[in-house]
């Protein structure tokens, strides 16, 4: 179907490819801030004596602070989180500001509920449902309780529906196994997101999308009922300065119990984090003269073997590309998540894809994985990214749990 549209359009005149990416129309959904919070570790970490709503009053207040619009035009939010309440999300927004007016949704697909959120904001534009929105995407992984029912007899009963919620760490073992990817290979992967995302902390690149917030923090040591002090922060504390396939050749097996190659080193990190982009129509950016960073194509999701969700963005990079009509060749930048150095290698090698233009300053393993976060996150990295390199066309994408991935195409401005 993408040839005869191809050629349909060559008699046409029509553009095609990246040149119709590129066409810009005042009904164009355009991003105007991408801005995010530190990464930093779970459980020991800058925000380790916070709740979820905490974290997210910290970061809408300073995204208010950084707006380039007054904060009323907002008429929607979409949160991204495996976790967060609507009710405590609702109220965090109303007591950082945001007006009582501006509605809200909570938005949960596991890893992917963040680009969910940026594409419901999108589509509430592209339809004339709101003129301008924010997406965000959290999650305070310090924070997670997981009481957890059991699956009922019908589903644990069926072969493939029982492997749903089984532990992410056993689908990337069945990864390794079933396409014989070799530890070697994955630490070697690994480390060069432990070395991109260092390089790109100490040269200022992470400094340029990080607003800092304000981390309400106990004295090391200090019991949970002691008093928190107001502590400001504006770097990410997570990442391995120094690390090399060496040194994580060396790291125990997080998994014993299901396979030998999965480790703390060549898996995403556990990190608390929140991201925000601020999304309208070209026509209303360039009224109110916005400085846009790109715009969004498309998005799509797409469903696989829940034993193997981390393959997740195999199935679904190739069907965003088919449906905006270009070929992973058009491609300038990849931003796709490294839950487990598993999927990540399976991904980049069965994709063909350049690692050079792969994760460039570091994925998941490098600067760590707040679930909600991380598809706000690719965007608030790759659009600057993106245009520094004076490229085109960025792709993210991630793998879901419970056995999904999902894709979308962005364009630089």
């Amino acid at each position: 179907m993408q040839r005869i549209s191809q050629i349909t359009n060559h008699f046409t005149g029509k553009p095609t490819g990246v040149a119709a990416l590129q066409v810009k129309t005042p009904d164009d959904v355009v991003v105007v801030m991408a801005k995010r919070a530190p990464l930093c570790k779970a459980h020991k970490g800058g925000f380790k004596d916070m709740r979820t709503d905490e974290l997210l009053i910290a970061t809408l207040k300073a995204t208010i602070d950084n707006l380039p619009i007054p904060v009323e035009m907002i008429e929607d939010i979409a949160v991204g989180s495996v976790t967060a309440d609507l009710n405590e999300s609702r109220a965090a927004a109303i007591a950082a500001g945001i007006p009582v007016t501006t509605s809200m949704s909570c938005i949960n697909r596991f890893c992917s509920s963040g680009l969910m959120a940026l594409s419901n904001i999108s589509n509430q534009i592209r339809n004339n449902e709101i003129e301008c929105g924010l997406a965000v995407g959290i999650e305070h992984i310090t924070d997670m309780a997981a009481p957890r029912r059991d699956l009922c007899d019908q589903s644990a009963a069926h072969p493939v529906a029982v492997d749903v919620p089984k532990p992410m760490g056993w689908t990337s073992e069945n990864v390794g196994k079933d396409f014989a990817i070799p530890r070697e290979t994955m630490d070697k992967f690994a480390a060069r997101s432990h070395q991109r995302a260092d390089n790109a902390q100490k040269t200022g690149i992470f400094a340029e999308e990080i607003i800092p917030v304000e981390a309400l923090v106990r004295e090391p040591g200090a019991p949970k009922d002691a008093p928190r002090k107001k502590v400001i922060l504006s770097k990410d504390d997570g990442i391995r300065s120094g690390t090399t396939a060496e040194s994580l050749a060396k790291v125990r097996p997080a998994f014993p119990q299901w396979g030998p190659l999965t480790t703390g080193g060549n898996a995403s990190q556990l990190t608390d984090g929140a991201a925000v982009t601020l999304l309208m129509k070209r026509s209303k950016a360039e009224a109110l003269g916005l400085k846009i960073l790109g715009k969004h194509v498309n998005t799509v999701v797409t469903g696989l073997d829940p034993r193997i969700m981390g393959i997740g963005p195999y199935y679904a990079i190739p069907k965003v590309l088919e449906k905006v009509g270009i070929t992973k060749d058009d491609v300038d930048l990849w931003e796709i998540n490294e839950a487990f150095a598993t999927m990540y290698v399976f991904c980049v090698e069965r994709l063909g894809l350049d690692l050079e233009k792969v994760n460039v300053n570091g994925g998941a393993i490098g600067v760590g994985h707040p679930f909600g976060m991380t598809g706000v996150r690719q965007v608030v990295t790759g659009l600057p990214e993106l245009n520094r390199r004076k490229g085109k066309i960025l792709v993210t994408s991630m793998c879901i749990g419970s056995g999904m991935g999902a894709a979308a195409v962005w364009v630089a401005e």
